[in-house]
């Protein structure tokens, strides 16, 4: 295929994607939306966060790992090498992220704003941040599956495996920042956990796991800097006069 069907059709993959992610964001919002409905915890933030409600946990619990198994499926479907395939799966878990709470706030006013501290996850442990943090992850998702799959796929950033290990140390910080206060609770009890309310956000650890987490985006967005200033450009034809 020539370069313009080979980019024609990754544009094509890349708003497939996220009119899947889109659509899917509506549906996760709704379910929220019916959930805490249910059991009037419209507000994350409020004593007894994550009340015992039939087998509502359970479910919920089960439900957050098919989202993550959806996701990583289209991506899978969409890419022809495991790296592109991957970066259509953060495509849409970033679209995916950051849709969810603009239409969580279409249906109940909530986040009223993005410093607003929100459950972001429950596995393994209850997950604390404000709904800025998680949507500058997905931001940053979003740019690096882009950044991969518009490169020729027989190209690799030389320092890949370096940027990889600092974006995995950068995981590990960020999951630490979200689950600090439930890693401390969980020396109490199982109740300790489900009524943990954090009071503050280690906004500068944060930002130190993000400037890690975002070493590959950077190293691809360098690399393809260099490449289009390495293109050779024409050369101008000097029609002599007859």
């Amino acid at each position: 295929m020539s370069a313009k069907t080979i980019e024609s059709t990754s544009a094509a993959r890349w708003w497939t994607i996220t009119v899947f992610a889109i659509a899917m964001a509506w549906v996760e919002a709704a379910v929220v939306f019916y959930l805490r409905t249910m059991i009037h915890r419209m507000e994350p933030y409020q004593p007894n966060p994550l009340p015992v409600f039939a087998n509502l946990g359970k479910t919920e619990l089960v439900r957050e790992a098919a989202t993550l198994v959806m996701l990583l499926t289209v991506g899978i479907m969409s890419g022809s090498t495991w790296r592109k395939r991957f970066g259509y799966s953060a495509i849409a878990f970033g679209v995916w992220d950051i849709f969810y709470y603009l239409f969580l706030r279409i249906m109940c006013g909530l986040p009223d704003s993005l410093l607003d501290w929100d459950i972001l996850f429950l596995l393994p442990l209850p997950w604390w941040g404000p709904v800025l943090a998680p949507v500058l992850i997905a931001s940053l998702m979003i740019c690096w599956g882009t950044l991969v799959n518009s490169e020729p796929e027989d190209i690799k950033p030389v320092g890949e495996k370096r940027a990889w290990l600092l974006s995995g140390v950068g995981i590990v910080v960020a999951l630490y920042v979200f689950m600090a206060d439930s890693v401390r609770a969980l020396k109490q009890g199982e109740d300790a956990v489900r009524n943990v309310l954090p009071e503050t956000f280690n906004w500068p650890l944060f930002g130190f796991a993000l400037v890690l987490m975002a070493s590959p985006a950077f190293l691809l967005w360098r690399d393809s800097r260099l490449q289009s200033r390495l293109q050779p450009t024409p050369e101008l034809v000097k029609i002599e006069p007859g």
